[in-house]
């Protein structure tokens, strides 16, 4: 057997179809990017047409087979409608990957119940629903992978948590839940967790040197993330390598949360 051949039957996404929500841009964009290069067939699911259409554009001609849908994640109904138009694109997905969400952190003694509905129900009602949606036929068809994207606030308080912090817990509360339901079948559940990376996301940190220096000065590799860092980890915890592997919070935080 040759390393090449070794490598593609542990890794290889061939024949899959990945459907992840916020891969327009930041962590999101560069896992819908890694899946696809690594054979999946990619539904990028976001809010934004144009990132979308760039997105694809680039997969697209890169070789990949990739579609967008343009959806509103903070409702019930936007949930379901952006689910079928997804399913419908490639067929019902073997990967999940919940990246999309939103980072509203007022003061606590600010934090009204507004923000809090709306932070809930981007980060965590979202990936509830859309797991509930697919879960049960990875379940029947013998394989599936659920990756949730959440963050050092699940697991520490620091710069104003609020609500998003209290979303981001649940949210891998919810991968063990889901691991317990529907490992059995096939399904593995579990969440990657970055430190600080240089997103849109994060663009009310990353806009002051001296707080994204300090941040960086916490790693033990001296830098801050970069969105093309959970490539690796992310078709690792999508393909059959990872069949053992469930119910986990993987750190891709260059050793920020253990130094």
């Amino acid at each position: 057997m040759t390393s090449q051949t070794y490598l593609s039957a542990l890794f290889s996404l061939n024949d899959r179809v990945a459907v992840v929500t916020g891969g327009s841009s930041g962590i999101g964009r560069a896992i819908a990017g890694a899946l696809a290069r690594a054979g999946a067939s990619v539904v990028v699911v976001a809010r934004r047409e144009a990132e979308l259409a760039a997105t694809v554009d680039e997969l697209t001609a890169d070789g990949c087979r990739a579609a967008w849908v343009g959806g509103d994640l903070g409702s019930r109904d936007g949930v379901r409608a952006a689910a079928e138009q997804a399913a419908a694109a490639f067929g019902e997905p073997d990967i999940l990957v919940n990246s999309a969400g939103i980072n509203l952190r007022p003061p606590m003694g600010e934090l009204g119940e507004e923000v809090w509905d709306t932070t809930m129900a981007v980060n965590l009602k979202a990936p509830f629903l859309l797991g509930q949606r697919f879960g049960p036929g990875m379940a029947e068809r013998g394989f599936g992978r659920i990756i949730h994207v959440t963050s050092q606030q699940a697991h520490r308080a620091f710069v104003q948590s609020g609500a998003y912090g209290v979303s981001k817990g649940a949210l891998e509360s919810l991968a063990r839940s889901q691991a317990e339901a529907w490992s059995p079948y096939g399904v593995t559940c579990n969440t990657l967790v970055p430190g600080f990376v240089m997103t849109p996301l994060n663009e009310r940190l990353s806009s002051d040197p001296e707080k994204v220096a300090a941040l960086a000065a916490r790693t033990m590799v001296g830098r801050n993330g970069l969105a093309d860092d959970f490539a690796g980890a992310a078709v690792f915890l999508a393909s059959g390598a990872s069949a053992y592997v469930t119910g986990q919070a993987l750190f891709v935080d260059g050793g920020l949360s253990v130094h």
